[in-house]
């Protein structure tokens, strides 16, 4: 069976503004959907990375106790974090090179 959701504990972790630290979470496969729908957000036209906030918010199925994960939560998260998450998205979703002739 196919999986397609994967558990990730955050190096440092989001701080919500309550002060409660959420770490660990669940990201799920990319559709080409979630690549595609960002280019259409004037957030990105104005500035091409920010595709990556609105990416990781639509992945990210769950984080902590938070109800939801926004291109607002994203853009709150530690360097460290975000790095991250952008390495465990590649992982995930095989867009890593392969290293052993594959």
């Amino acid at each position: 069976m196919l999986q397609t959701e994967f558990e990730f504990t955050l190096p440092k972790g989001y701080l919500d503004a309550d002060g409660n630290l959420h770490r660990k979470g669940v990201m799920r496969l990319s559709r080409a959907m979630d690549e595609i729908i960002p280019l259409r957000d004037p957030r990105v036209k104005s500035n091409p990375a920010y595709a990556t906030v609105i990416i990781l918010s639509r992945v990210i199925t769950s984080l902590g106790a938070l109800e939801e994960v926004t291109p607002t939560v994203v853009e709150n998260f530690f360097a460290c974090d975000l790095s991250y998450l952008q390495q465990f998205y590649r992982q995930i979703n095989e867009l890593e090179e392969q290293g052993n002739g594959e």
